[in-house]
């Protein structure tokens, strides 16, 4: 796979530009036949990063129940929360309700790297792709900021890139991505991430 990246940079609002303006961009996206396709991509993996101001997240959450609920679009989106994820992977492990302890014991850094080690990128791959993803199917992952530091975005897309196939994978991101990498919050430091392609 080519690792040539368009990139998406949340910034000033200068260059953002105004969010709902910006949000019309992704309902375009979403009713494109290219992207809905994966067509013109040379064999480059078909994920668009759509990066916010952290402040505008009760905006992305309006647009995403919006959009969840649009019949019109020609495409079938499926959501998958990444913070609900972590949970349902949590409680898997029969570890769920032991966390808050675990973290008053241990610490936030010790949690961690136990929950780390104890709950493998794959094992949220897995449940990201729990339910068959078919053609006209659209990936849309959320709660990206509210996992952290549990689940890093930068991780998961390279774990879920051998398993989706064409299925396209819009990520709703509040930071920042710079062509090379991802920042999230617009502050934390930087993790590198080659394969995607901005929204606007």
């Amino acid at each position: 796979m080519s690792n040539k990246v368009s990139s998406c940079v949340a910034g000033r609002e200068d260059a953002l530009g105004h969010i709902n303006e910006r949000l019309d961009k992704v309902r375009e996206l979403l009713r494109n036949p290219d992207f809905l396709e994966s067509r013109g991509l040379s064999n480059e993996v078909n994920i668009r990063i759509f990066c916010y101001h952290p402040q505008d997240e009760m905006t992305i959450q309006h647009f995403v129940r919006q959009v969840m609920t649009d019949q019109t679009l020609p495409c079938h989106l499926l959501e998958q929360n990444l913070y609900q994820i972590f949970l349902k992977a949590c409680e898997d492990k029969r570890i769920l309700d032991k966390i808050p302890a675990m973290e008053e014991k241990k610490g936030k850094e010790q949690l961690q790297l136990q929950l780390e080690k104890g709950i493998p990128v794959q094992s949220y791959v897995n449940l990201i792709c729990g339910d068959s993803l078919e053609t006209g199917d659209v990936l849309l992952i959320t709660g990206v900021g509210d996992v952290f530091p549990f689940m890093r975005i930068h991780k998961l897309l390279e774990a879920l890139q051998p398993k989706i196939g064409n299925v396209p994978i819009l990520v709703m991101y509040p930071g920042a991505f710079d062509g090379r990498h991802v920042k999230l919050f617009e502050r934390l430091p930087a993790n590198p991430y080659y394969r995607a392609f901005n929204v606007v």
